[in-house]
């Protein structure tokens, strides 16, 4: 499976669990908080102001 852009934070963290650690590493420490239920990877980007390609890239490798 590939993260998209599409997926809420909450389904990233249900495939894999670990990838909470990346997402802190980018600055969104608040992957529990109700936002990440229903925010896109997308939209998440756009409100922490951090790239969207960087973050995806990171989160497949987690995969890997």
């Amino acid at each position: 499976m590939k993260v998209k852009k599409e997926m809420t934070i909450a389904e990233v963290l249900k495939v894999n669990p670990e990838a909470a650690k990346t997402l802190m590493q980018f600055g969104m420490g608040c992957v529990g908080c109700p936002s990440a239920q229903a925010e896109t990877l997308e939209e998440a980007s756009q409100v922490h102001g951090i790239s969207l390609d960087e973050l995806l890239d990171a989160l497949n490798k987690d995969l890997e």
